[in-house]
């Protein structure tokens, strides 16, 4: 999968740009500022969701203008060349057009999948399991473009209950219909998180690579038995009390061991941590690559800054022996050198009103 041409209106501190692809992996080099991050979001809301920083509309607007944005690309796959387009304006809603007609966010994962490893993700192992649980979704994500409906469809029918809950609502009609859409959407969500760790095991246990392998595992801080109407309904009056469901999918944690020293990754040293999330983004790829026959687009926001040379190497040699199109930042292009010409390389630089960019 590839974007061949992209293009940013009043975008983050883009005023106006244009980009045109090859295929190639990306080097995209320029001080802290001048807008790398904001090139790799765009591209990352080519795909459903809130992009790679979570974050809203409102948020991508440019200021001071604020008029709205517009992301526009041109992007080949399995499904062959694509044009899709993605905007909002100042106090609306994201809309989506692809090849010229009105479409919906959850659209887009069928065209573009697209992985990617910023800097913020470098304490997944250390922080709450909410986290690790969006990590592992947006994997799921990259196999299954109908699992964020899934998801959406979970969360809405929990909710739901909650307000049942918060208004004391007694009756109990209502809270079996709510819990079995929970147990129809909750079912979909838990085997396509399984079916995902099942792939990213085998794709590291098939591959020769540099970064080392992590085991993964899906724990649940309680049991439902394999029947989570039932358990919901029983755990009601407690949930009442709480006033939020206290089982599910959305109470699910991805654990992970490095494989070698059989060692839990929260445990390991931030280089380890680093080189294992690598390894799990690479092994995504692999396995997407193997199922679709299309390599992922992948974002890396500066993934080289802390590897020593011999690894960041292997890295580039890993994406191209994989096909991917890769967009990477560093603050230094001397980071890529080891990529010779087998990379694009862009200059983003910002003269304090507007990022230009060098290509």
């Amino acid at each position: 999968m590839t974007v061949s041409l992209l293009s940013l209106s009043h975008f983050r501190s883009h005023r106006a740009l244009r980009l045109e692809f090859d295929g190639r992996p990306v080097a995209i080099s320029g001080a802290n500022g001048a807008g790398k991050t904001n090139i790799l979001e765009a591209v990352s809301l080519l795909s459903p969701g809130r992009g790679l920083r979570g974050a809203t509309s409102e948020e991508f607007i440019r200021r001071p203008e604020a008029i709205g944005w517009k992301i526009a690309a041109d992007v080949s796959g399995p499904g062959g060349l694509h044009r899709l387009e993605t905007w909002a304006e100042p106090g609306g809603t994201r809309q989506v057009r692809l090849d010229d007609k009105g479409s919906t966010q959850l659209a887009l994962g069928q065209v573009m999948r697209v992985l990617w490893l910023v800097p913020a993700m470098d304490r997944l192992w250390l922080e709450g399991a909410e986290g690790r649980r969006k990590f592992l979704d947006r994997m799921a994500l990259s196999f299954f473009p109908d699992h964020a409906e899934a998801a959406l469809a979970y969360e809405k029918a929990m909710r739901q209950r909650n307000r049942l809950f918060r208004d004391d609502v007694s009756d109990p009609h209502w809270y079996s219909a709510l819990e079995a859409r929970m147990a129809e959407t909750g079912a979909i969500i838990t085997a396509n998180r399984s079916a995902v760790l099942a792939r990213i095991k085998s794709a590291q246990a098939g591959a020769v690579s540099a970064f080392p392998r992590a085991d993964l595992s899906l724990s649940h801080p309680e049991d439902d038995k394999g029947n989570l109407a039932a358990a919901l309904a029983l755990g009601r009056r407690r949930d009442m009390a709480a006033g939020r469901a206290l089982i599910g999918p959305h109470r699910a944690d991805l654990e992970a061991v490095y494989s070698d020293k059989g060692v839990p990754v929260a445990m390991c040293s931030t280089g380890e941590q680093k080189a294992l999330l690598i390894s799990l983004i690479l092994a995504n790829a692999r396995a997407l690559a193997a199922e679709t026959g299309f390599a992922p687009v992948l974002l890396l926001d500066e993934v080289a800054a802390h590897l020593d040379p011999g690894r960041r190497a292997a890295l580039y040699d890993e994406i191209c022996a994989l096909g991917a199109q890769a967009l990477m930042t560093g603050t230094d292009a001397s980071l890529f050198d080891s990529l010779g010409g087998r990379a694009q390389t862009l200059v983003v630089a910002a003269d304090g009103n507007q990022s230009g960019v060098t290509q």
